[in-house]
């Protein structure tokens, strides 16, 4: 009565991914409208933006490669963007945002969800 794993789907992945860098564009943009008090939002909102553009590319490949890459960004020190408010809080949201994407490849599933608000 086990049940099968379901199988890579690369293209799903990459749905998600966009889905994903459109949501955090929106809420970047609404974060920036509510001024000061929402920089927070705001680096959340990009560094999941940033995420998602670094490991698109990798999708359309097989898990094992979309994990070393998620493996190989979480290895990095730094992250190097421009136009956020504060860079640690940034590389804390990145670190966070690629272990629940790790997690989410190992166990192959959340990738059919693709509603804004997660």
């Amino acid at each position: 009565m086990s049940v099968a794993p379901k199988p890579w789907d690369g293209e799903q992945v990459r749905t998600w991914l966009e889905s994903r860098i459109a949501a955090a564009r929106l809420d970047q943009a609404a974060a920036d409208q509510r001024g000061y008090s929402a920089q927070d939002d705001y680096d959340k909102a990009a560094a999941e933006e940033w995420v998602c553009r670094a490991v698109t590319a990798a999708a359309k490949h097989d898990q094992a490669a979309f994990a070393d890459r998620l493996k190989h960004l979480l290895a990095q020190d730094e992250y190097p963007v421009t136009g956020i408010y504060d860079d640690r809080r940034f590389e804390r949201e990145v670190r966070a945002c690629l272990r629940k994407l790790a997690g989410m490849t190992k166990a192959n599933t959340g990738f059919d969800n693709t509603l804004r608000y997660q």
